[in-house]
């Protein structure tokens, strides 16, 4: 049923792309996810029509369409991933490889558990559900450090998309039990479903279910020099079009970053 509903998405995605191809200079193509990427995007179509551009904002749930279809030219830009996932992709993309157009905002991934109140409850053995997004797994490994209950190798590279849980874990006295099976748009599910003990998620998915992911987890990630910064991605070819250095200005400008601090309280940081 999960695999279903994916496809559906794609494939409502793919018709939308194809209906609106041919887009003006004027029109501004952007696919976004909608918590917080979409909310900000409406925030700034405002302002973009003041500086003569329409936004048109295509909304997905999918995370492995948006990268291709800007570098097929089918968008111009994407707002829906952090630095490492673009990076993950362009090793994997040689030849369609886009570029960072402006870094705006973090959101810290948490750790919750419908069991603990806080870290020093959890319980040897307890299982940990984590996303199934490899470009993810040493930002999780980093977070469990910093809350204490695990060591990292030396040497380990936490932004490495190729990165093994197993193998870069020191030390792991409560034998913590890691599982990457759920994709990033099912963590929050299954956390409501109760299907582990603890559950790594990231913000925009804790925000989509109503709560505050600042009182709502057990742990939360420190967003000071932070690498996990989401980030515009257009084609290299479009970082001086006047629409995309349009969209940098006001996605940067002092506006929107006020706008993001007043509407998520701390549960998504201007970058």
């Amino acid at each position: 049923m999960k695999k279903i509903l994916q496809l559906i998405t794609i494939f409502t995605l793919i018709i939308t792309l194809i209906s609106c191809k041919s887009a003006s200079e004027d029109t501004i193509k952007v696919i976004a996810t909608t918590t917080p990427h979409g909310e900000i995007l409406e925030f700034a179509r405002d302002l973009l029509e003041e500086k003569g551009f329409q936004l048109e904002i295509i909304i997905t749930s999918d995370y492995y369409f948006p990268n291709p279809a800007v570098s097929a030219g089918d968008a111009d830009a994407n707002f829906f991933q952090h630095v490492p996932f673009l990076d993950k992709y362009n090793t994997e993309n040689p030849n369609s490889q886009l570029s960072i157009g402006a870094y705006v905002h973090i959101e810290p991934i948490g750790i919750y558990s419908n069991n603990y109140n806080n870290v020093s409850e959890i319980e040897d053995g307890a299982t940990v559900l984590i996303s199934n997004s490899t470009s993810d797994h040493g930002r999780v490994l980093n977070l469990f450090q910093s809350a204490g209950l695990i060591t990292i190798k030396e040497g380990v590279d936490i932004t490495s998309p190729t990165l093994i849980i197993q193998d870069a874990i020191e030390t792991n006295p409560k034998n913590l039990v890691f599982s990457a099976n759920v994709s990033p748009d099912f963590l929050f599910a299954a956390y409501t479903n109760e299907e582990a003990d603890l559950y790594v998620i990231n913000s925009n998915y804790v925000l989509e279910g109503g709560n505050n992911p600042v009182t709502e987890s057990i742990f939360i990630e420190d967003t000071a020099n932070n690498p996990y910064v989401n980030i515009l991605a257009v084609k290299e070819s479009d970082l001086s079009s006047p629409k995309i250095l349009a969209l940098i200005e006001i996605l940067q400008s002092e506006a929107v970053q006020d706008f993001i601090n007043a509407t998520y309280n701390g549960s998504v940081i201007p970058a």
